[in-house]
């Protein structure tokens, strides 16, 4: 039997603290994992290295990012892979007294024929943290993504409710060298109170789905059609909004309660575990 060769790993004194790669190639018709480094406080795991498709999750040692910590996370895959990339657990953004900010950077390619699944758990950032995201995504002209990004409002449990002293974060998608879709959040409590009715309210979770590609291009028609036909509903405890761009659709979730943004997303990425081959999901969410 022909086997892939196993993934290769760096030396941890060759890689940048806080830098994880994954690398993803087509061997022997399949899916494979050539490559994984990480460096704390990052942290790669791969429970399926080799399939239709393979799964990996980032995680951190410590479990969040402490006062100054920046990470960065790079994804390679190869022509015709598949991948789905997840998370541990909720990114956590502790406390931080002096006020250093946090960072994180997200930056994947795709080559011709690949798709990745990217969904990590949402960012909870608590009282008093500084948080600054930024996620690039390049695709070839027939690669395809499912992205999303989600936060709460932190430890709402303890009365702490969009307590952070800063949260931003950018999004941009190229697709064939020509930017698709750019995102940018910024919530900041200089500039009003994140409570306040006209802002954030009464809601603790916020969510951004992208799906972009060609071969998405028939489930993204059918949810497209299915946001139409929802009814709005005056104060209602989720809200969703959805709208087309070129090759794809962006959704977005706004609730009440964690837990219902998290129903809704599921719901809206029921046709990903066929392209997966299992439910990424099904012991999570």
């Amino acid at each position: 039997m022909i086997q892939a060769p196993a993934p290769q790993v760096q030396p941890i004194d060759e890689i940048p603290a806080g830098f994880a790669c994954l690398t993803v190639d087509r061997v022997h018709g399949q899916s494979s994992i050539t490559s994984v480094r990480a460096r704390s406080p990052m942290k790669l795991l791969t429970p399926v290295s080799r399939g239709e498709s393979v799964w990996a999750c980032s995680s951190s040692f410590g479990g969040g990012l402490v006062a100054g910590d920046q990470t960065h996370l790079e994804v390679r895959l190869g022509a015709q892979t598949r991948c789905h990339l997840g998370s541990q657990a909720s990114t956590k953004v502790y406390r931080n007294p002096k006020n250093r900010p946090c960072g994180h950077v997200t930056r994947a390619y795709l080559s011709p024929g690949a798709l990745l699944s990217f969904t990590p758990e949402p960012v909870q950032a608590f009282a008093g943290a500084r948080f600054v995201q930024r996620q690039e995504f390049d695709l070839s002209a027939d690669s395809s993504l499912i992205f999303v990004d989600c936060i709460t409002s932190g430890r709402a449990a303890c009365g702490e409710r969009w307590a952070f002293n800063h949260l931003s974060s950018r999004t941009q998608i190229r697709c064939d060298g020509r930017i698709a879709f750019i995102d940018a959040l910024r919530l900041d409590p200089m500039e009003g109170p994140l409570v306040a009715p006209h802002r954030l309210g009464r809601y603790n979770c916020l969510a951004l789905l992208v799906i972009i590609g060609s071969a998405l291009k028939e489930s993204t028609t059918r949810l497209l059609e299915t946001a139409a036909a929802q009814p709005v509903e005056r104060r209602a405890r989720l809200i969703r909004s959805a709208s087309q761009i070129a090759n794809g659709a962006v959704f977005r979730v706004a609730g009440e309660q964690v837990e219902d943004v998290t129903r809704e997303l599921r719901s809206l990425l029921q046709f990903v575990p066929p392209l997966l081959g299992d439910d990424p999901w099904k012991r999570k969410w």
